[in-house]
């Protein structure tokens, strides 16, 4: 557009509309970040690194913790001092490697049916108590 193209003709070389070009422009004129979904972002500082993800699977896998869900291994690490990851952090690391299951010896909650209904198309045809 600074050098002397349309508006339209630039936001449709670059994908956009020009309705998102506007909403994009801050009062001072600027161009505000891509709020786009699929824009290239940078991966922030604290993410965790390949190392710390294995490192949780691991603590996780280990015998004395295999029947215990993040909420209670978190703390006991803390009890010994040691802090891997947040709580979290260690469920969404085992949601990822398919690990976030029901944990421990505890049978897991059943669906149970809805309760019967029936329907009366008149008086008398359907009985029923509380």
């Amino acid at each position: 557009m600074a050098a002397g193209s349309s508006r339209a003709a630039a936001c449709a070389e670059l994908g956009l509309h020009p309705q998102t070009l506007a909403r994009w422009r801050d009062r001072t004129g600027g161009i505000r970040e891509d709020g786009r979904p699929h824009a290239l972002r940078p991966e922030p500082a604290n993410k965790l690194s390949s190392e710390e993800r294995v490192r949780i699977i691991a603590t996780c896998a280990l015998p004395k913790f295999a029947s215990l869900p993040p909420s209670q291994i978190v703390p006991l690490l803390a009890d010994e001092g040691t802090y891997i990851a947040s709580e979290s952090s260690f469920y969404r690391v085992l949601r990822e490697h398919g690990q976030n299951h029901r944990r421990g010896r505890a049978r897991s909650p059943t669906k149970r049916k809805p309760p019967a209904s029936f329907e009366a198309a008149g008086p008398c045809q359907v009985w029923t108590w509380e």
